[in-house]
This record gives structure tokens, sequence and C-alpha cells, in this order.
């Protein structure tokens, strides 16, 4: 009788929920195809892959077009200049929006509350292609900065030339861009605090200050660290689409990265096997540090995210 009614109790529940899981099959057969069925291809990363010859028919090399990416005489500074950049970008994309979110929280007019998400969410939908080229009028030799710069001072900058500068036009124009996104998801997380919180802080005399630090903040920290960690796998992506639009050969020296390096080799030069081999390395690696970022996250504030 147990059994019986066991079994019922999962039929019903399989009518019951079945048109459900019918709705994901269009996004499963999406991802297995442009996700899982691509990964067939890796095999050429162990191969001296001719696309005439396709994946069977090309010559078995092993781990010779790893060890010919490791003995590139620029690998090493496009590996420093992937993770620096790359690193600054994580830092400041958490830490500008955090503040920025904190700053809008204390604001009681909700019109203004609602005009600046706007602004400030606004570049997030622009691409690289449209926001390259406008960064780049303005920063050239006869853009709007320096006409400025040449109208104080009498002297002008070449900041798309310039190796010192570049990294940090890049690193600050990323943050701008995507600063409206994730203030928008730690103002979400604070919705969620409960306001008897305040209530009791302004009882023991806390301002506004010691109120987003005592509570708004330790309200927000999972939120904070999930964003984080998530954001540690993608410490080897530096921004292809940002990179690719807005560098030029003067300053491949300081901003060169495995995206552009992959780019070039795989499809400028047809080292297909090289450059997936190069991508290989590269999703190796950030897998690598999102398992050591998650387990630093649940071992340090014990909070899990899967």
């Amino acid at each position: 009788m147990r059994r019986e009614r066991a079994f019922k109790k999962k039929k019903h529940w399989i009518l019951r929920e079945y048109p459900l899981h019918l709705m994901l099959i269009p996004g499963i057969l999406i991802v297995f195809v442009f996700s899982y069925l691509p990964m067939f291809g890796l095999v050429m990363t162990f191969q001296n892959f001719n696309p005439m010859k396709s994946f069977t028919g090309s010559e078995f090399v092993g781990l010779k077009n790893f060890r010919y990416i490791f003995s590139l005489p620029n690998f090493g500074q496009v590996f420093w200049n992937t993770v620096e950049i790359a690193v600054f970008k994580i830092i400041l994309g958490q830490l500008f929006p955090l503040l920025l979110a904190l700053l809008l929280n204390e604001v009681g007019k909700k019109w203004f509350n609602r005009t600046a998400q706007t602004i400030f969410f606004l570049p997030y939908f622009l691409s690289w292609v449209i926001l390259g080229g406008v960064f780049k009028e303005i920063l050239s030799l006869d853009g709007g900065i320096n006409a400025l710069l040449y109208a104080l001072f009498g002297q002008k900058i070449h900041f798309m030339a310039s190796n010192e500068l570049f990294p940090g036009i890049l690193v600050v124009t990323d943050v701008w861009k995507g600063m409206g996104y994730n203030m928008i998801i730690y103002l979400a997380a604070m919705t969620n605090i409960d306001t008897g919180l305040y209530e009791a802080a302004q009882l023991d005399g806390c301002g506004r200050i010691q109120q987003a630090w005592h509570v708004t903040l330790p309200g927000i920290m999972p939120m904070v660290i999930l964003v984080a960690t998530l954001s540690i796998g993608g410490v080897l992506n530096a921004g292809f689409d940002q990179v690719y639009n807005m560098y030029n050969p003067l300053v491949y020296e300081s901003v060169d990265i495995l995206d552009t390096l992959v780019y070039r080799i795989g499809l400028v030069n047809r080292q297909y096997s090289v450059s997936a081999a190069l991508g290989l390395f590269k999703s190796v690696v950030s897998a690598g540090l999102v398992g050591i970022s998650y387990y630093l996250s649940y071992k340090i504030s014990d909070y899990r995210i899967f």
C-alpha cells in the first residue's frame, strides 16, 4: 500500500510538473549546441589542425602547441598585462558600484534615485564598438580633452599611444561602463535588509554613516561575496571587445592581452591549433580560480554559492 501511494504521488507530481520541464528543453538544447558540443573541437589543441583534413585527418602533435605558446617571447608580458588589467577591473568594478549604491540608498527622493539609476545604468547597454570610437575621438590629439589641456597648460598628451596611461584608460572606462549594473544588484540586495535593524541602530545612537557600516554593509555582504567570487573566474578575461576596439600597435606592450593574442594567432595568422591551445590554457586557469575563490568564500564567510 505504501509503495502504491508513493507511486501515485510521484505520478501525480510528474503530471503536474512536466509542462515546466518541457519549457526547459529549448534552453537545454541551446546550451548543449553552443556550449558543450563545441568542446569536441578541443581535440585540435593536440593536433596540427588542417581544415581540409578535419579533426580525423589532422596530424597529432601532443603538447607541441602548448610548448610553442609558452616559448613565445611576448607570452609573459601578455599574461601579465591580462592579469594586471583584469585585477584592477575586478577590484574597482566592485568598489565604485558599492560606494555608489550606498550613497543612493541614503537619498530619500525617489525621483532622484530613479533618474540616477537610469543615467548610471545606460552605458551598460552600449557596445564597445560604439564606446570605443567615442573614447578614441575624445582622447585623440585633436579631441576634447586635449583641447582643454592645451587651453589650460599649452600642451597635449597622446593618450592613445602612451603605454603608461593606456592601461588606466581601459580600467577607468570599463568601470564607468559596467558600474550601473553592479550598482543595481547591490541596491536590490539592500531592499531585503530588515528595516528593524536600522531602527535598532538609531536607538543605539548610530548616525547614517554608522548605520551604513554596521547594518547595510553586513546585510549585503553575501551578495558582494557572490559577485566578487564570480568575477574572479574572469581574471584572465581582461575584456576583448574593449581592448580590440580601442588599442593600436603603439600600445601592444602594455595592453596586449591573451584574448587579442588568440585573435591574431588564430584568425589573422591562421594557426588554429595554437590559438585553441591558448584558449584552453586560459579556460583551465579560470576554472581553477573559480574553484579556489568559491572555497575561500565558504571558509572565510561560511557562504555557499552552489
